[in-house]
This record gives structure tokens, sequence and C-alpha cells, in this order.
């Protein structure tokens, strides 16, 4: 007879494998004294209504308000969401969430007047005001909002659009509620004979099974689910993209994807190459889809073979607490300040390291100025593990150099240089691995982990923002957008992508439907731009033989909205708007493929 394995619940998870929001608020009235404080800060708004005109020094005071809103805000916000992060399940830590996002939408309704009663200010006097001793740190600022004066609506039209934030992420929180708290996956054997429940923290764990038929399980019992959802999530996904379109276009932006792209200032030309290259290599990745085939020894290939470790003598478990060891020895390029910011963070109470039921899937980095950075991790014990720490502290001390250098206007980066500093770490710790590997099987292991991350985060980042694309440019067609459409288009992208050497599983058709980051329109191509970037960063470092590349890395990172995202990376040494750095990446894809393959004769 079987046994189950169980998730455990949270209170079963040591203390020292979660992080500590006490250091955010001691309690929960401490996180409730400040919502007080916000509500009482919001009708001083009403004070610089019609006002911001009369002089650089009350325009200096409404900057200072709104900082103090802000900071508040984002602490406020960041407890409640990292409660609900530990356990979905818990009705006060949703009702603290929506609670932070009401306040939220009425600070940003408090504050609607700001952009169109700005922009009505004559250019002249603006010019003048931002040279006021008060106002020249605000310059760049300043310059990103004129950038916006095709885009902004009258003010009356601005605090209607403000009322409507929290029906426009009612979408997103739609698809998080069932996807986290709702949603039940079925029971499969694992390898060990047990009966075991699917969850999103142990799937890929799942997939990467050396038993075909666990992993077949796993695949077909996953979908299954969602296909029995699939016009509901249809819907879901559908609203959201009619949000996005609706948005543009009031906007007055041509498309939802240009919209999109505005504010990290980044031209469209910058996606669609991205696509098209990407394109011109498929060749390229069908080739290693071949080698995976022969080396699985299969007539056929499926998409649940896609996960599973080639070289399993090489693959080895670790520990949470060895994962924190061979980060901190990979990240050894980016010297000693870098190391005991992230090993501070490590002993300090920043990780949430286990799966818990009812925890947020996934991983992801939190934080705002003045707090520390957090990390939301489901640890596997498994190689993938130990390189989503290194990838997530990337965020963390990205965010924490920001924070330290930036005043509160330039405290947070644009999302399109976000993934730059986590993929750099990941590409150190593997050149050390590969550097430190013990042998042929263990080298193997490494360079298909490689493979793999480059699978997945460019090909595979890239497929999903041309779906993106196609079913944003249909929406604003008018064409439907069903069930049955959005999965034929998603089953003809993965055609082309894998072409004939995997089997098109009808289950790979659903894929769309539980992939969050849909919900954040036009964000996943991002992976693939910032994972390219990362690979020309992480190369200069490992040969700066002086301190010239680490003192421009440095700089970017402490960049923050300073600079525009393109020109930061400029300052660090990439130039994402020429393919080059996209065609560098397809080159080293293509050196260590080839070696695998010599090293397999």
């Amino acid at each position: 007879m079987t046994q189950s394995k169980q998730i455990p619940q949270r209170k079963e998870i040591d203390d020292k494998y979660k992080w500590q929001v006490e250091h955010i608020y001691p309690n929960q009235a401490a996180w409730r004294i400040d919502c007080q404080k916000i509500k009482e800060l919001l009708p001083k708004a009403a004070a610089f209504v019609g006002r911001l005109a009369e002089s650089p020094d009350l325009l200096a005071d409404f900057f200072a308000y709104r900082e103090e809103l802000s900071l508040l805000l984002d602490k406020v916000y960041l407890y409640a969401s990292m409660k609900k992060d530990e356990d979905n399940t818990v009705a006060l830590y949703q009702g603290m969430k929506d609670n932070a996002t009401a306040l939220y939408i009425s600070i940003s309704q408090a504050l609607a007047f700001f952009e169109p009663e700005f922009l009505a200010i004559p250019a002249e006097t603006v010019k003048k005001f931002s040279e006021h001793p008060r106002l020249l740190v605000y310059q760049k600022h300043i310059n990103d909002i004129n950038r916006q004066r095709a885009h902004i609506l009258s003010q009356k039209e601005e605090e209607i659009l403000a009322q409507t934030g929290e029906m426009a992420s009612s979408f997103r929180n739609i698809f998080t509620m069932f996807n986290n708290a709702d949603i039940d996956f079925p029971e499969i054997v694992n390898a060990e004979g047990q009966n075991e429940k699917i969850s999103h923290g142990n799937y890929l764990a799942f997939l990467e099974s050396t038993d075909r038929r666990v992993r077949c399980d796993a695949f077909k019992g996953l979908y299954a689910t969602y296909r029995s959802h699939i016009n509901t999530l249809a819907a879901t996904y559908a609203a959201s993209v009619k949000k996005d379109c609706f948005y543009a276009k009031i906007r007055k932006f041509p498309s939802a994807l240009e919209g999109s792209l505005f504010d990290d200032n980044v031209p469209p030309a910058v996606y669609d190459n991205l696509i098209a290259t990407v394109r011109k290599h498929l060749s390229l990745f069908q080739r290693y889809l071949q080698l995976r085939k022969k080396l699985l020894g299969l007539n056929e290939l499926h998409f649940y073979d896609l996960y599973c470790p080639l070289f399993h003598e090489g693959e080895r478990k670790y520990s949470y607490e060895q994962g924190q060891e061979l980060v901190l020895k990979g990240l050894a390029p980016l010297r000693e300040q870098y190391l005991q910011i992230m090993k501070f963070g490590f002993e300090n109470g920043w990780v949430d390291a286990y799966e818990n039921k009812g925890k947020t899937s996934g991983a992801h980095s939190t934080g705002c100025q003045g707090q520390y950075p957090y990390i939301l991790m489901n640890w596997q014990d498994n190689l993938n593990s130990v390189f989503t720490l290194a990838h997530e502290g990337g965020h963390s001390l990205h965010s924490w150099f920001t924070w330290q250098n930036q005043p509160p206007v330039y405290a947070e980066y644009r999302i399109f240089v976000a993934e730059v500093a986590s993929t750099v770490n990941e590409t150190l710790l593997l050149d050390y691995m590969l550097k430190n590997s013990t042998g042929k099987s263990e080298r193997l292991a490494l360079l298909n982990h490689y493979l793999e991350e480059f699978r997945g985060t460019v090909f595979r980042q890239t497929m999903f923002a041309e779906f993106e694309k196609i079913v944003h440019q249909k929406a604003e067609n008018d064409e439907p957008l069903t069930a049955e459409s959005l999965c034929e288009i998603y089953r003809a992208l993965n055609y082309d992508y894998f072409g004939d050497i995997v089997v098109l599983d009808e289950e790979i058709a659903l894929e769309w439907a539980r992939i969050p980051h849909f919900y954040s329109a036009f964000y996943v191509y991002k992976y693939a731009t910032g994972f390219s970037a990362a690979q020309a960063l992480a190369g200069g470092l490992l040969q700066d033989t002086g301190n010239t590349a680490y003192k421009n890395y440095l700089e970017f990172l402490s960049a923050g909205d300073s600079l525009e995202p393109l020109e930061a990376l400029k300052v660090a040494g990439v130039d994402m708007t020429s393919p080059t750095p996209i065609e560098q990446a397809m080159e080293i894809f293509a050196e260590r493929l080839s070696e695998i393959e010599e090293l397999i004769k």
C-alpha cells in the first residue's frame, strides 16, 4: 500500500528557513498604524491642486509629500504581500493585501491631478523651475514626464482612469487566487511508489524524474486540471489582453506593445529584433533537441521529456545550506563588498526557503527602499534551486545597490534591466562550477544546465513574447480570443519553435493558461534580452584584470532610474539596440552544445 507525501503546513517549517517580516513591522498592529498614517496624509494632496505653477518651492514641497506617501505605501504593501505570499489561503492576509491595494488606488486617485496639471505649465516655466536648487535632483524625472506629454489626459480623465486601477488589476488577481489557492491537482505515484499530489513547487521535480512514467503522469495530470477550467481561464486572459489594449488606445499609443515599451523608453524594434534573431537560430535550438532525443534513447521525444537531466550521474543533491555556500563562492568575481551583503542577507532572514501549503509558487525577489530585499523560494534540493538562489540574489543585490545610491525618485530600476543582474549571477556561478567540476559527468551536467537555462530563458521566453504580440494584435483587430483560438495560436508557435523533433502533445496547446507573466503584458521578452546582455557582462567581469568591468558593473547596479535602461546597459558595456548581444549569446550556446557533442563521442 502506497503512502502519501504531504506538503507541510507553514508552522511545520523551521523559522530559520523563513524570511523575517518582523524587520518591516513587529506585528500587524504596527502595520495598521502606517495604514492609518497614509489615510491621514491623503487629504493634504488637495493643498497642491491648481497651485503647482506658483513657485519651484511649492513644486518641491509636492515632490517631498509624494515621496513620503510612496515610501509609506511601499512598506505597507510589501508587508501585506509577503504575508499573503506565505499562505494565500489565509483570509486575514488576503484582506491585508486588498487593503494595501485599496490604499494604492486611493493614492493614485489623490495624485492623479499632478501630471495633467504639470504638463499644463508652460515649457519655459518648467525649465526655469528645474534649475531651482531644490529641484535639480528631479531634472531627469521632469524630462521623463515631459516625454509623456502626448499620452497624458486631462485632470478629470486622469482621475477617472486612476479609479479603474483596482478593476484593471482584477484579472491578474483572479488568476493568482485560482492558480495558488483554488486549483487542485491530482495525486500521482512518484518514483518511490508513494502517492504524491502534484503542486506548483514539485511539478518541475516530477518532470526531471528519471522515471518516464512519472514525467508523463505529472504532465498529463497537471494539464488535465487546467483543461477542466480552460474556458474560464481563456475568458480571464482575454479580458486582461483587452484591458491592455484599452489603456493603450486611451493613452494614444498605436498598439498595446508600444504602450508597454514606452515606460522603459525602448523602441518596438528591440522587441521585434529579438524575435527575428531568435527565429534565425531555431535550427540551433532544434539541434539541441535532437541531441536530447538521442541521449535519452527515445524513438519519440515528448514535451514531458524536455526537463529530465541528460547526465544523471552528474546530478547531485544540494541542501539549502550547500546552495548558499556555492553561490557565495561562485560570485567571487563581484568582489568583497557584494559578497558581504549577500552573506548578511542569508544570515539575517532575507530568504523564505521551503514550500508550504498555500505558499506562492515559484521564486521572486521583493522589497522597497528603506527595507531589505527579500527572496521567496520553493527549494527542491537540486541544481536548479542553487541557480535560482543565485538568480534571485542578483535581483536583491541590484535593488540593494540602487536603494543605497539613489534618492527615492530614482530608487526603482526599470523592468527592462531587471533580469540582467540575476542572470549575471547565474553565469558567474556556472563558470565557477565548470572550473571546479571533478569529472566528465559533472561537467556534462553543468553544460546541459546552461543549455536548459538558455532554452528556457531565450528560446522559450521569446516564444512567449511572440504569443503575446500575436494575441494583442488579434484583440486590436477585434478578433475573438477564445479557448480554441488561444490554444491554436500557441500550438502553431510550438510547432514553429520545436519543429518535427518533439511530438506535439495535445496538452502543450494549454500551456499559455498557466503562465502568470502573461498577466503582466510584454514582460517576458525582457528575460531573453536580459539573459543576452548578462552573457556579455559576465564575460567582462571574468576577464577583468583591473577594475574597469567591475566598476562599470557597480555603476549599472547603482543607477536605478537615474538613467534610461538602454543607457544604463551602455554604461556597463552592452548595446541592446543591436542584435550583437543576442548573436553573441547564440555563439556561446553553440560552443557549449558542441562541447557536449564532443564529450559524448
